[in-house]
């Protein structure tokens, strides 16, 4: 009786350890699907209830014109991982995040700065490739609850003193709103540019060999088949 006894307790342990590791298995599947190669992947295919208004695929920014075919927002799985944890924290208070940019080819970087030569508001891609094309930057702002954004010192893209984060002639809500976006970004590993209160980089973003420049556009983004990679065989 006691062999029956343990052989059907050593059966039902070897089954609830097949059933963790195929549930493991299909966590980490469905995981690796949500990344794109490079290891660039779409913010909102993490979390959909970060909101976008992708500035450069409207006519809304200071070219002029749309630069991005279509609205989608990558950034490198580090930075976007980190986002996550940043929109949980200010969804806690009533708030969401609206990205207004991340991942940028450096082609557009480029054209960028063929316009605006000040790099206190667009990166000299001679000097450090850009930021934006590590896929380890992004501009950001907070909303309510209604979606309507919180009073800032400036609007997005505004290459004036009032966009630089420690500018003092704002109103205290302003004031207020910039420093909570501060606080909760670089909670989870984000610094804020100095000349740009909506724009954070992950901390780390120069290591090259970690963080490459890019430029792969879009299009080929989309198109191309995230590959499943696990740590190890499972049974």
């Amino acid at each position: 009786m006691r062999s029956t006894s343990n052989y059907i307790k050593i059966k039902m342990f070897f089954g609830i350890c097949l059933i963790v590791c195929l549930s493991l298995q299909c966590t980490l599947f469905a995981r690796s699907k949500q990344k794109n190669y490079l290891n660039l992947v779409q913010v909102t295919s993490l979390n959909p209830r970060i909101q976008l208004d992708l500035r450069y695929a409207t006519e809304n920014n200071f070219l002029g014109f749309p630069i991005y075919p279509q609205a989608v927002c990558y950034l490198h799985e580090d930075a976007a991982e980190a986002l996550c944890l940043v929109q949980e924290d200010v969804e806690s208070l009533g708030y969401s995040l609206k990205i207004f940019d991340g991942y940028r080819p450096l082609h557009v970087q480029q054209k960028m700065w063929d316009l605006i030569q000040d790099e206190r508001y667009v990166s000299n891609p001679a000097v450090n490739k850009g930021r934006h094309t590590r896929g380890t930057a992004v501009d950001l702002t907070l909303v309510d609850a209604s979606g309507k954004e919180l009073e800032m010192p400036s609007d997005f893209d505004d290459f004036t003193e009032k966009a630089h984060s420690h500018y003092a002639e704002t109103s205290d809500e302003a004031k207020k709103n910039r420093a909570l976006l501060k606080l909760v970004m670089e909670k989870h590993g984000f610094k804020q540019f100095e000349f740009e209160w909506w724009h954070f980089d992950l901390e780390g973003w120069q290591d090259d060999l970690k963080y490459p420049s890019r430029d792969v556009d879009f299009a080929e983004l989309e198109n191309h088949s995230p590959v499943t990679v696990l740590p190890y065989p499972f049974p």
